[in-house]
């Protein structure tokens, strides 16, 4: 077990773009942040490849490669990082108390959330497999890298209704692959689909295997009702089945919608809690970007700044 637990004035939770930009700014506020990694260190930009529409990179830059310069630019400023993730809280005494690898305590004067989401998967091998070569959950950050191509993107709700239609500007065509006999997207979305020429939408289909041997060269489809399976030649697969926010430990302590975001103070990124702010995908089930997230991030670390300096904590 661990000695005795550890006081910091500020502690970040997470270390995509939101942790991140969080602990440039506390940093060279004096809070003196200790940021933990999480399981995921970096973030989702970690298993993308290509980043292009962050600003600042006219050339485009890798996603490791960008977490690693923000990670550069954390620790400069002199931002504590460790590895380990969070495994239990306590919200009801302050300082706020959170438990890593079920082992360290840290009391802690301010916490700020950034364990983002995970995009969901169909589980297939060959979609890990080729995941960031032609795989993507993202079609609003890899649209244009299949531009005048044909791609298919699975999932029936407004998120994968409104990435089909944005990837029909761009590519040749669009399959829209539909497990059920009708879409879950609200109706403005669904008419806005079906009246779009270039996507097929194919119903009560389901994918079988994502083919290709480095990159995606088409997608197995087989139809529930017709029993037929039928080869797509695509260049690019979209996964649009929703993603779970990384928030299940803060149960309990903290509002959170029926999916699991955590709920902030419009305007701001303090939850219902004192002292404890959200930034990035944990928090943002609408934009879900590198750039929104940092930018929740640095609105974060001024949240919390603020709070020590109205508490009088030094």
């Amino acid at each position: 077990m661990s000695q005795e637990p550890e006081k910091v004035k500020c502690l970040i939770i997470g270390s995509g773009p939101a942790g991140y930009t969080a602990a440039i700014y506390a940093a060279r506020a004096d809070l003196k942040p200790v940021l933990y990694q999480g399981l995921q260190p970096g973030g989702q930009l970690t298993i993308t490849t290509e980043v292009e529409n962050y600003p600042g990179y006219p050339k485009g830059t890798m996603g490791p490669q960008m977490m690693e310069d923000f990670k550069a630019q954390a620790e400069r400023f002199g931002t504590d990082i460790r590895f380990g993730y969070a495994t239990s809280v306590d919200f009801s005494t302050q300082p706020r108390t959170v438990i890593f690898d079920e082992t360290h305590t840290v009391l802690a004067d301010t916490v700020i959330i950034a364990t983002g989401a995970s995009a969901k998967w169909l589980g297939l091998e060959s979609e890990q497999r080729l995941n960031g070569f032609g795989v993507s959950a993202c079609a609003v950050c890899d649209g244009f890298f299949f531009k005048n191509q044909v791609v298919a993107i699975v999932g029936a709700g407004d998120t994968a209704a409104e990435e089909a239609t944005y990837l029909a500007k761009l590519c040749k065509k669009v399959f829209m692959i539909v497990r059920r006999d009708e879409m879950r997207a609200s109706k403005a979305m669904q008419h806005r689909v079906l009246n779009t020429a270039n996507i097929e939408v194919l119903f009560n289909s389901e994918t079988k295997e994502i083919l290709g041997g480095k990159t995606v060269d088409g997608v197995k489809v087989f139809n529930n009702k017709t029993k037929e399976e039928r080869t797509l030649e695509v260049g690019g697969f979209f996964v649009a089945i929703g993603h779970d926010p990384n928030s299940k430990i803060f149960n309990g302590w903290l509002d959170m919608d029926e999916v699991g975001y955590i709920k902030t103070v419009p305007g701001s990124t303090r939850t219902n809690v004192e002292g404890v702010f959200a930034a990035g995908d944990v928090a943002d089930h609408v934009y879900r970007q590198a750039v929104t997230a940092a930018g929740t991030g640095c609105m974060a670390a001024i949240d919390a700044e603020r709070y020590l300096a109205a508490k009088g904590i030094h």
